[in-house]
């Protein structure tokens, strides 16, 4: 136990090291089935995520941004366990999360999650001193503990205690309520914070406070964050690395510099490009990116971002583009950094020494 009565958490667990990576998701995987008719027969398979691989160092934040659809939620819920992969693992630490591994519980001690919708996320019968402290009851701290622990925690950020502890969660506003789900995901000391579009929801002047406040407490709580968002400029804020996903696989992976300074894949420049601008000599009168995204239960052949891409090829459609390394540094699913790919902008292919 700690002084404040809430279970040793993951911060003394730290058995690999600060080389070792806190995370690393293996070839994760979640297919959805479809069903038509009164029998239920088979319609196809959404492939919401399909083979994302990425790993996520002590300290950083590692940001993912993508389209709707592309599979960025699915994939943090694949990460906190509220739903079976079909293939993949995660290792936490050095050490396979699941049978014959580390359990879930002890998992949810150092792994926790802050969702987009900050009132569904709340029980509505619990009060905000209930709801921070409902796991470390659950988890063998003492009601008393508990409690106190969930007042420390309302200061922490930046809601007085003695105010709004007794209340509940219709009584606050969104960027109240968004604040307690942060006091509630530190309740347990993770070691891990995995944020889903924290402050999409948010009116602006509430959303720089809490994006400061997170600054501040990963400092704190000494955290790592994986940070979910659509809004690049918010990830541009917030992260250390930036991972881009289209139709549920990874396509480019790398510092934040290299991305929005270089980006390598042509959909990771077209989301760049689309964000406004305020000076009036550079806003755009064609839109960077054109068409939908296509249907996830029959991708395209090959590259899947190949029917909006400018720069397809023939080769596109015969090769599924692995994650090469670039210019930048970043990692890219894209022939055109693959050397002797058949693409025409692909770098020649490296001459063996005689």
């Amino acid at each position: 136990m700690t002084e404040d009565g809430i279970p040793l958490m993951g911060t003394q667990r730290d058995v690999g090291g600060p080389g070792q990576p806190l995370l690393i998701v293996n070839r994760l995987t979640k297919h959805f089935p479809l069903k038509r008719g009164f029998l239920g027969r088979s319609a196809g398979t959404v492939r919401a995520v399909d083979g994302v691989e990425f790993t996520v160092c002590k300290g950083e934040t590692l940001g993912i941004v993508g389209e709707s659809g592309c599979g960025k939620s699915t994939t943090s819920r694949l990460i906190m366990a509220l739903m079976e992969p079909n293939e993949g693992e995660i290792i936490f630490d050095g050490e396979h999360v699941g049978p014959g591994g580390m359990g879930l519980k002890d998992y949810r001690r150092q792994v926790q999650m802050v969702f987009q919708d900050s009132y569904a996320s709340l029980n509505p019968r619990l009060t905000i001193e209930e709801s921070i402290g409902f796991a470390p009851l659950v988890h063998g701290a003492s009601r008393s503990a508990a409690l106190s622990a969930a007042h420390e925690l309302l200061a922490a950020v930046g809601l007085n205690p003695a105010q709004f502890a007794r209340r509940y969660p219709h009584e606050l506003s969104g960027g109240q309520r968004q604040r307690i789900n942060i006091a509630r995901a530190l309740a347990l000391r993770p070691r891990l914070i995995i944020l889903d579009e924290p402050v999409s929801a948010l009116d602006k002047s509430v959303e720089a406070q809490v994006l400061n406040l997170l600054m501040d407490l990963k400092a704190e709580f000494e955290l790592t964050f994986l940070f979910i968002s659509h809004d690049l400029n918010v990830v541009q804020y917030m992260a250390d690395r930036v991972l881009v996903m289209y139709l549920g696989r990874v396509v480019e992976i790398g510092t934040l510099e290299a991305i929005y300074e270089s980006p390598a894949h042509p959909y990771t420049a077209a989301l760049l490009a689309s964000r406004p601008s305020m000076d009036p000599a550079n806003r755009r009168v064609a839109p960077p990116l054109t068409g939908d995204p296509p249907n996830p239960v029959d991708p395209p052949s090959g590259c899947r971002f190949r029917r909006r891409c400018a720069m397809a090829e023939p080769a596109c459609a015969e090769q599924v583009p692995p994650l090469s390394l670039a210019r930048g540094g970043q990692l890219a699913a894209c022939l055109m950094v693959v050397p002797g790919s058949g693409h025409t902008c692909a770098p020649a292919p490296a001459v063996a020494a005689a």
